[in-house]
């Protein structure tokens, strides 16, 4: 049996989203790309490393996990690689897995290509911008993994497949804690990078990968129209970051366990590489 979560609101972050001068402090943040610059910029500094010692003790982090090295800057800590022997990819072709590690929820995308967060109802037109490419996406299902500052923040490709097309999207930099979610519809303001794949195994597949509040740079190495299942497509920099994978009809049946924890409010736990769902035969 997974880990499952509920919504632990963040008082900071509460702070910024539900109070009068929260809002004004958060206003230049999320729209202001001079704060996240100079924020950025900090990270990649040498001073930056006296970070890292609080926020492994405060995120209770096992750093046995993680590949050792002397990190030269928050940032290179940041996105650390953890020993890929902990996040092996299942090899069976019908097995769709997790694109990273993170706390997933699956939506039904409804036959007008919308599905509903918590109190905001989200098209898949506007999160990618693309009508025609929305198209894909009917009566199919919104995977939503939620990486938070802790997690490892290296993304894979769920399938063998041929990259289509890639684009990105300007925007914001809104948290993706569940508490911004009530204010704000982060997924269609927020900075993201599309990537409509055709995998092998699951038909048309879209990527979109969502920037968030402070940095949260997409960084996507992969850049070659052809991959395999389990290599790495990119990573995040600094702050929380999700992805966001579209599947189209009938393609994935989806792990029960993952469903029911998401018809009832829970977020699941997966690993990067793990099986969360089989291929529709």
């Amino acid at each position: 049996m997974r880990r499952k979560i509920k919504d632990n609101p963040n008082k900071g972050l509460s702070f910024l989203y539900n109070n009068a001068a929260g809002r004004i402090i958060l206003k230049p943040i999320i729209k202001g790309k001079f704060v996240s610059s100079l924020i950025g910029k900090f990270m990649d500094t040498k001073i930056s490393k006296i970070m890292i010692k609080p926020f492994i003790k405060n995120h209770n982090i096992n750093m046995d996990e993680f590949v050792d090295k002397d990190y030269s800057c928050f940032n290179d800590f940041f996105i650390r690689n953890i020993k890929k022997a902990l996040r092996p990819v299942s090899k069976n072709k019908n097995d769709f897995i997790a694109p990273c590690d993170s706390k997933l929820t699956c939506y039904k995308i409804s036959k007008n290509l919308t599905f509903n967060i918590k109190n905001s109802t989200y098209s898949v037109s506007s999160i990618i911008n693309d009508n025609e490419k929305a198209s894909f996406f009917e009566n199919g299902y919104a995977l939503v993994f939620r990486l938070s500052p802790e997690d490892y923040h290296h993304y894979v490709f769920c399938d063998d497949g041929i990259i289509i097309n890639n684009y990105k999207l300007k925007g914001k930099f809104h948290s993706v804690n569940p508490i911004a979610y009530d204010k704000f519809k982060i997924f269609k303001e927020n900075q993201r990078e599309c990537t409509l794949i055709k995998t092998k195994n699951f038909g048309t597949i879209m990527y979109v990968e969502v920037g968030a509040l402070l940095v949260g740079k997409i960084k996507n190495i992969n850049t070659s129209k052809k991959h395999k299942k389990g290599e790495e497509k990119g990573y995040f920099m600094y702050g929380g970051s999700t992805v966001v994978v579209l599947v189209s009809k009938d393609k994935i049946k989806i792990d029960k366990e993952i469903l029911n924890n998401s018809k009832n409010g829970y977020e699941t736990y997966v690993k990067c590489g793990e099986k969360i769902g089989e291929k529709l035969v």
